[in-house]
């Protein structure tokens, strides 16, 4: 097969290509996600999480705050170490399992009050923790120092570190199991107080859907006085720290805005009390991810694609969700959720241009494929010749169907000729043009386009009218390119010759271009004088003088020499240019027509009119200033319509013939016999003469018939008051049959061929130049 030219290139839907598109996506995803790029709508996501996951604290971890109503207790700060004694010993009496303190002990206080306190941590059998943390050495050093509570102190108790490290934005998310300082690993408060192993430099994600109202909280002061039930403490692991405003310590955190240092240490106790949460970051939702992706990919249509990426990220949600509650394993999931998303974006960018492009290759008022679709398309190896049928007549029909029925129309047309013509798919490359490919040799197609003809006799009902169709055919070679352009030229000038069809031939594409050429000169010709006037005389029979002429229209093409009529007039009048010629010819004839006058010769003159223009008020009124300001007698002048013409508005074209003949010009009907509304004619339009076609006029001195057809028509138009001219005369036989059976004019080239204005004035100057 061989591939017709395109437009675009196609565009291709493979599963491997998909796997490369996907695997490419999630490539550049991935490095997005390196960078930190998804972590704000991670962030977002994760607060979203904590909310659905709602739950309260498992009452293992009590707080003991440093607050308000214990600052106003004891008055002063920093407290004498006794408090803190004093709170171990309660603390241990009520048997709790643990304590830990959120509190800075890292320099002396008063000799007694340490002693106390180092005392109390000895004698206690629940273990103590104190706290110890890095810090920086000074702004912008890198250098740290290791803040430990003082020797005293540390002898009989465990050091935690409290070292919180706060992401970029400022917000505390994370948890390190442990650090070291003083060259010693040491567990964070959350893993002391919850037994958990680790190793220094892990951390863990910080779960902020419990809801901090219910961490049992406890006052230092009632604590420190007994003022408390023990039982609630018994076996419980408590943390000490600040909650009081004027002590600081305060931490942003996702959900609950900013907290105190001590309540986001109870949240790591409570994460890691339900067991050391696994972070895996975003590669492991990225790759699920990649393989949903190929799921979204491979959507057929763009609902599919909406559906899909609406259940895959549901898929990847729920996965997302229920490691975090059930396996205690949590991820990034913005990541996968935008590989979905840029997968499913990219599927309907691909649908959405695949089927405007399937848009563009149809027809939107039949659903027929149109030309882009045959140019676009493979061709078959059997192929042998497009044939193009061109509806005739397609404006009258579209008026007479209605707009919005003429796509139900067409496609009727189709099936029939599908049905009867064996084509398999039908192409409307315009408004009135359908093409196919046959794989039948030329003499098989003349037998079956006049069987198409004959199936298009039966009428279309559409909307409960029955409407005929005909059509006109165009056959051209497949072998080329431009075959069905060929086909749908040959159509038009079948149509234009009125042959039923047309078989292309080679050179016709370059006849066209140089007709189309010739339609972008006309301006300049008309303007410069290249189109000229030659006249063909008519004899009158009575009188044996010429006192009639018919003009006729050359072009004196400046490259291409005299150009005969049949090469640009028609193209012309199809192009809707005819009145501008028509008005040049009449000019060119009325100025001549003055000449002779002025010569003292009295010679008739006639010019042929398009039917077309017998409905354009402006032309009407162009030619009626033209000849009113010629100064020549308009009785002169004829009007030739061709009786095979086709009006378009029958009542508005015999009013304009009405006002030229009020206006004193003559109308003649030319070809006569050739159309197929002859009497009719004769009785509505108001004529002044008759000219016989020369099919019936050349032999009609041998043809019996042809003899009569003219005798009858001379005799019937006398009877009306009508003038006859024989066209066509080119021997003397002829014109003796004429002169007897008292025929008006004679006009071929026995009596003489188209001269110019000067020549015929010599011709009529010289009577032996007339035949006798």
């Amino acid at each position: 097969m061989k591939l017709r030219p395109a437009f675009r290139p196609k565009l291709v839907d493979s599963f491997w290509l998909r796997i490369a598109g996907t695997f490419a996506l999630a490539i550049m995803v991935g490095l997005t996600a390196a960078g930190g790029g998804f972590r704000p709508a991670d962030h977002w996501l994760e607060e979203r999480g904590f909310a659905l996951t709602e739950r309260s604290a498992s009452g293992q971890v009590h707080i003991v705050e440093m607050d308000a109503a214990s600052m106003a207790a004891i008055r002063r700060w920093p407290w004498t170490r006794e408090h803190y004694a004093q709170l171990v010993a309660r603390l241990d009496d009520a048997g709790v399992r643990s304590i830990s303190f959120d509190v800075d002990f890292s320099s002396n206080s008063n000799s007694a009050g340490d002693a106390a306190f180092a005392a109390a941590i000895a004698a206690a059998d629940a273990p103590v923790a104190l706290p110890t943390f890095a810090q920086n050495a000074g702004f912008r050093e890198g250098r740290q120092l290791d803040s430990l509570p003082i020797a005293i102190l540390r002898e009989h108790a465990h050091l935690a570190s409290v070292s919180i490290t706060p992401d970029p934005d400022g917000f505390v998310r994370r948890m390190p199991i442990g650090t070291t300082t003083g060259d010693l690993a040491r567990p964070s408060i959350a893993a002391f107080a919850t037994g958990s192993a680790g190793r220094v430099g892990e951390s863990f994600p910080i779960d902020f859907a419990i809801d901090p109202a219910t961490i049992p909280r406890h006052s230092f002061i009632a604590i420190e006085r007994g003022e408390f039930d023990p039982a609630a403490l018994k076996g419980k692991d408590v943390i000490i720290g600040a909650t009081a405003i004027e002590l600081g310590d305060r931490y942003p955190v996702p959900r609950h805005g900013v907290i105190h240092g001590v309540i986001v240490q109870a949240f790591a106790a409570e994460t890691l009390a339900q067991g050391t949460p696994v972070y895996g970051s975003w590669p492991v939702p990225l790759a699920v991810a990649a393989l949903l992706a190929l799921l979204v990919g491979s959507s057929p249509r763009r609902g599919k694609v909406a559906s899909r990426l609406v259940l895959t990220t549901a898929v990847l949600l729920l996965g997302w969700f229920a490691a975090r509650v059930y396996a205690g394993w949590w991820f990034e999931i913005t990541p996968g959720i935008v590989l979905l998303a840029l997968a499913a974006l990219l599927r309907m960018a691909f649908l959405t241009h695949r089927h405007a492009e399937r848009g563009r290759r149809i027809d939107p008022e039949s659903g027929l494929p149109n030309r882009l679709a045959l140019d676009t398309r493979l061709a078959q190896s059997d192929e042998r010749h497009f044939v193009a049928a061109q509806i005739d007549d397609f404006d009258g029909l579209k008026l007479a169907v209605g707009e919005e029925n003429l796509g139900d129309l067409l496609r009727r047309l189709v099936e029939r000729l599908s049905v009867a013509g064996g084509a398999a798919t039908i192409y409307r490359i315009d408004d009135r043009t359908l093409v196919w490919s046959l794989p039948l040799e030329l003499e098989d197609l003349e037998p079956l386009l006049a069987g198409l003809r004959a199936v298009m006799r039966s009428p279309f009902e559409v909307v409960g009218r029955r409407l005929g169709v005909s059509l006109t055919f165009g056959v051209a070679p497949a072998d080329v390119p431009e075959a069905a352009a060929n086909a749908a030229h040959a159509a038009s000038l079948a149509k234009r010759s009125g042959k039923p069809w047309r078989l292309h031939a080679a050179g016709e594409g370059e006849a066209a271009t140089t007709q189309f050429s010739l339609l972008g000169e006309l301006d300049d010709a008309l303007r410069e004088g290249h189109i000229t006037v030659v006249y063909q005389p008519k004899l009158n029979l009575g009188s044996d003088q010429i006192d009639a002429v018919e003009a006729l229209v050359r072009w004196n093409h400046p490259q291409r020499g005299i150009l005969p009529p049949d090469s640009f007039i028609p193209l012309i009048e199809e192009a809707g240019r005819i009145d501008d010629l028509t008005i040049g010819v009449l000019t060119q004839a009325v100025a001549d027509m003055r000449r002779w006058c002025e010569r003292g010769l009295v010679i008739g003159v006639a010019i042929n009119i398009s039917a077309t223009l017998l409905t354009s008020d402006s032309f009407a009124n162009r030619v009626l200033s033209l000849v009113s300001r010629s100064d020549v007698p308009t009785r002169r002048l004829t009007f030739e319509v061709t009786e095979s013409a086709q009006f378009e508005d029958t009542d508005k074209a015999i009013a304009m013939l009405e006002r030229f003949c009020a206006s004193g010009i003559r109308i003649s009907m030319d070809d006569y016999g050739t159309g197929q509304s002859t009497l009719n004619y004769l009785k509505l339009l108001p004529l002044s003469e008759l000219k016989i076609d020369r099919m019936f006029v050349q032999n009609a001195h041998r043809d019996h018939g042809d003899a009569m057809l003219v005798r009858s028509t001379v005799q019937l138009a006398h009877e009306l008051g009508l003038k006859v001219v024989a066209e066509g005369i080119e021997d003397a036989g002829c014109l003796s049959f004429l002169k007897a059976i008292q025929c008006d004019y004679a006009q071929g080239y026995l009596i003489s061929r188209p001269v110019s204005a000067e020549r015929l004035a010599e011709i009529i100057g010289n009577p032996e130049a007339i035949a006798a």
